[in-house]
Order: structure tokens, then sequence, then C-alpha cells
């Protein structure tokens, strides 16, 4: 037989592999990433919602402490503080474990869950008294930079029971 003769076709290659349709499995994957990711954007929401008492208050600290520094006086400082970290100690815990609270049980709960106990030991041990001194009779050794430390360490730092 003739070779010139013969019947035969160039090669044809296989359609290349379509991604389209996916398989299910891959649309269970992706189905699985986006739940995911959006959990993560809830929780991340719902995180820095539940912060912003704390953010308020470290920036109202912040105030706080420039007023003091352009002269307020140590009285009015103690009392500022005071109410500061009430307030905002009450957007994290329960009106009845906190409301209440006073003197040595005040600065030993506030010291629940920081290293070193500023408060009922430390430098905001001032703060049960300060508010109620006589602006005339503030020693000039009180600690004051140790009291807005340890208030900002308390604002910093969660409760130990804090949700998120």
């Amino acid at each position: 037989m003739n070779p010139d003769e013969l019947p035969l076709r160039d090669l044809h290659l296989p359609d290349m592999t379509s991604w389209w349709p996916v398989a299910p499995g891959w649309l269970f994957v992706a189905a699985l990433a986006m739940l995911g990711l959006a959990l993560l954007i809830r929780r991340g929401i719902v995180q820095w919602l539940d912060n912003r008492p704390r953010r308020v208050a470290l920036k109202r600290l912040g105030h706080i402490s420039a007023e003091f520094a352009q002269g307020a006086s140590a009285v009015e400082l103690g009392k500022n503080l005071s109410e500061l970290i009430r307030r905002t100690m009450l957007a994290y815990s329960p009106r009845d474990d906190v409301a209440g609270l006073t003197g040595e049980n005040w600065l030993q709960w506030l010291d629940r869950g920081l290293d070193g106990k500023p408060f009922s030991e430390g430098a905001g041990r001032i703060l049960e008294s300060l508010p109620y001194m006589n602006p005339d009779r503030v020693d000039d050794d009180t600690d004051i930079r140790g009291l807005i430390a340890a208030v900002r360490r308390r604002l910093q730092q969660r409760l130990p029971e804090d949700r998120v």
C-alpha cells in the first residue's frame, strides 16, 4: 500500500478541563471560608464596640492629666479620676458588684487582675481619700503621677471576667 493513500489525520488533543462548573467540594470550601471570614469580621466589630468605654475613658484620662499639668488642684484631679474609674468599671461589671463598694473594698476590687496591687498597697491608695481632702493640706510628696499611672493601668487592662 502506498503511504500517501493511507487515511491518516492530525493528532487532536482533548479540550482543556474547564474550571466551571466548580466541583461541589470546592463550593463547600468556599462557603466555609466565607463563613469564617464573616465570623472574624463580626468578632472584630463586637470587640471594637465592647472596648468603646475603655477607649473613651483613656481619652478622658488624657484630658484630666492635661488639666492637672496646667494647674488644676490635686483634689479636683482626685474627684475626676474617682468618677472616671467608677463609671468605666460600671460599664464592664454588674452594677450590684461595683456601685456599693467603698473604701478598702473598692481598692481591692480595682486590684483584681493587676500585678502588684497598685490600689490597695500602691500609689493608687490615695484615690480613696484624695477627693475629700482639703486642697491646702495635700502634701507635695503625694504620688499623683503614680495615681494616674495606676488608673491608666486599670483602664487599659481587662477585668478577669470581662467578656470577649
